[in-house]
């Protein structure tokens, strides 16, 4: 006897706008920001925009298609799409490192990078196995260590190419869906507590990561070094004022801020848009964590339930990390500003996991 199809109702209607919009502004905005140096390094100015144009349109496709495909029908192929995310992991130390790094596998025309695909795994191999736990989530041999084995290899593989942020930003969703699950709250601020001493540790392992952090408390005493970036972030910032500069006006861009359209797109925001732009990006940050927040509480299952925390959790730590270190509210760290920085894969697979959260939403209790 064949299942009866599932009723889907109709998509956030709101959440789906806030995507779209971000979409659009990152588009024009990795075009004002990269289009001199694209001009000067490579003859055309609107290099990164066709790059960029074409990883949105792949990218709503798939969004698309995420939408209308049963969150549900993901579950049978996690195991399969975290073997392959393991291979892709590996697969990156096969290549030549780019600035010391190696997080990218060369495709023609596109650089796949694995970690952003290994942040959204660990969010469907937690949302699918707790679901089954139960009550055995308050037991830490049953039901927190084995996420914190799984969660630690993604962590430390996406470490070992000298990526912490992304390896930070998987430590934290997970300890945000265990708590979510139920986890206990002694066992949550032990946890919490292990991650920040990792997190030290690391730090003091590796003296560039050391520089930042102390840099971050006075970029002015190593000006042309270590606090070279966050000084132009700044100084961008500053001469937006209220209103902005004006959009493709700004002149941080014109190598001032090293890749501005990467993970210091929102300072150019904040110098051609001004304050008023700035406060729109977060507006538009704050909608969608909402929006996801309470497609969330209103999913039909616990697997909804914590898939929908778990790639809202992935967006807004990212948000909020990228916009405090333009801001120089904390360490510097390449972090980029979803939907926004240029960069195909982040772009792809963010796109992907809106479309399961907009599916989610699609099926929530009325």
């Amino acid at each position: 006897m064949s299942k009866p199809k599932i009723k889907m109702g109709p998509i956030d209607f709101l959440l789906f706008s806030t995507v779209m919009i971000l979409v659009a502004i990152g588009v024009v905005m990795v075009f004002s920001a990269s289009s001199y140096s694209a001009f000067y390094n490579n003859g055309d100015s609107m290099l990164y925009l066709k790059k960029q144009g074409i990883s949105a349109v792949i990218g709503l496709v798939a969004m698309f298609f995420m939408i209308k495909l049963d969150y549900h029908k993901i579950k049978k192929y996690t195991n399969f799409i975290m073997l392959i995310s393991i291979i892709l992991l590996f697969a990156v130390f096969a290549f030549p490192s780019i600035n010391g790094a190696k997080r990218w596998i060369p495709l023609p025309g596109f650089s796949l990078q694995p970690s952003e695909l290994a942040k959204y795994v660990v969010v469907l191999y937690m949302a699918k196995s707790i679901e089954s736990k139960g009550e055995k989530i308050k037991s830490f041999t049953y039901g927190i260590l084995p996420y914190l084995l799984v969660s630690g290899f993604f962590a430390g593989l996406v470490l070992a190419e000298k990526n912490l942020s992304i390896a930070t930003v998987i430590l934290c969703v997970t300890l945000i869906i265990l708590f979510v699950a139920g986890a206990r709250w002694i066992h949550f601020f032990e946890l919490l507590g292990t991650v920040v001493a990792f997190g030290v540790t690391f730090i003091l392992i590796e003296p560039y990561r050391m520089d930042r952090l102390m840099n971050f408390r006075n970029p002015w005493a190593k000006p042309k070094t270590e606090g070279y970036q966050l000084i132009q972030s700044l100084l961008a910032l500053g001469s937006g004022g209220i209103w902005g500069v004006g959009l493709g006006k700004s002149r941080q861009k014109c190598y001032y801020i090293p890749e501005p359209h990467t993970d210091f797109i929102f300072a150019v925001i904040g110098e051609e848009l001004g304050l008023i732009g700035c406060t729109l990006i977060v507006i538009l940050f704050l909608a969608l964590i909402w929006r996801g927040v309470r497609t969330a509480i209103r999913a039909k299952d616990t697997y909804g339930t914590l898939l929908a925390i778990g790639i809202t959790s992935v967006i807004a730590i990212q948000a909020i990390i990228n916009i405090a270190v333009v801001t120089g509210s904390m360490p510097v760290t390449g972090v980029p500003l979803p939907f926004i920085s240029n960069g195909g894969s982040s772009l792809l697979f963010n796109l992907m996991a809106m479309g399961i959260l907009l599916n989610i939403s699609r099926q929530c209790n009325s």
